[in-house]
């Protein structure tokens, strides 16, 4: 059974796609600083794959390379990694506090970049894998008040084009997928009014949702993506159609 590390897999959109990798057979690896009611409910099911939890704060960097060793000495060989953890704290650039654009940084850019080199150094050791960054539309469109989160998920993409041609001739893919608003917990909070001003700007009159962008990843993780790497795959119902 092969692995796959999912970051912020305890909730929303992460546990959407560690849920649908598992059930495509793959042993997923969901990392949070804490398992969800809903996580735990996930790792019981039964089904072609499974789910396992491994406690980490990401913002702690330089442990980074200490959980990719244990979770291989633990599980064995990664075969994927899908860097979906992220704040989406929002604040007027000129306001923000530096701890709060630091954070962004560090937890959004910086944290995945180092999870990634020493994912990437396992996978090298394989001869194959697969790694899908978790963007955001908001990178190419901007967004009131996201200016630091869309510098961010911008970083993101040009991290996802270079390394796909640093370790594609090694065998290992890299892509990235870019939601718009998504139906979650957090857009739920946005108000019927304001969900229905966002979904009408989408070609198709709605909002993606959580599942629409699992379904991507597992695209992309799987067999049929393994000769697709250093795209953005947009998923927003044609909001930025």
């Amino acid at each position: 059974m092969r692995n796959v590390l999912v970051t912020g897999g305890s909730r929303g959109l992460g546990l959407a796609i560690a849920g649908k990798l598992a059930g495509s057979g793959f042993r997923v690896i969901a990392v949070a600083r804490r398992p969800s009611e809903a996580l735990e409910a996930a790792m019981r099911e039964t089904g072609p794959g499974e789910i396992r939890f491994a406690p980490a704060d990401l913002a702690e960097v330089g442990a980074l390379p200490d959980l990719v060793r244990r979770l291989r000495e633990a599980h064995g060989p990664l075969y994927g990694l899908v860097n979906n953890a992220g704040l989406g704290t929002e604040g007027l650039l000129a306001m923000m506090p530096l701890n709060d654009i630091e954070a962004l940084v560090r937890l959004n850019t910086l944290a995945p970049i180092v999870l990634t080199k020493h994912a990437v150094r396992a996978m090298m050791a394989e001869g194959a894998g697969r790694i899908v960054n978790v963007s955001s539309i908001i990178a190419a469109t901007g967004y009131n008040a996201l200016s630091v989160y869309a510098a961010t998920k911008a970083a993101m993409i040009g991290f996802t084009r270079s390394l796909a041609r640093e370790v594609g001739p090694l065998g290992i893919t890299v892509n990235a997928v870019a939601p718009g608003f998504i139906e979650t917990e957090m857009t739920r909070g946005l108000g019927e009014a304001e969900r229905r001003k966002i979904a009408g700007r989408s070609a198709l009159r709605r909002l993606a949702e959580a599942s629409d962008v699992a379904n991507a990843v597992d695209f992309l993780m799987g067999e049929t993506g393994r000769n697709i790497t250093g795209t953005v795959m947009t998923i927003d119902a044609g909001s930025t159609a």
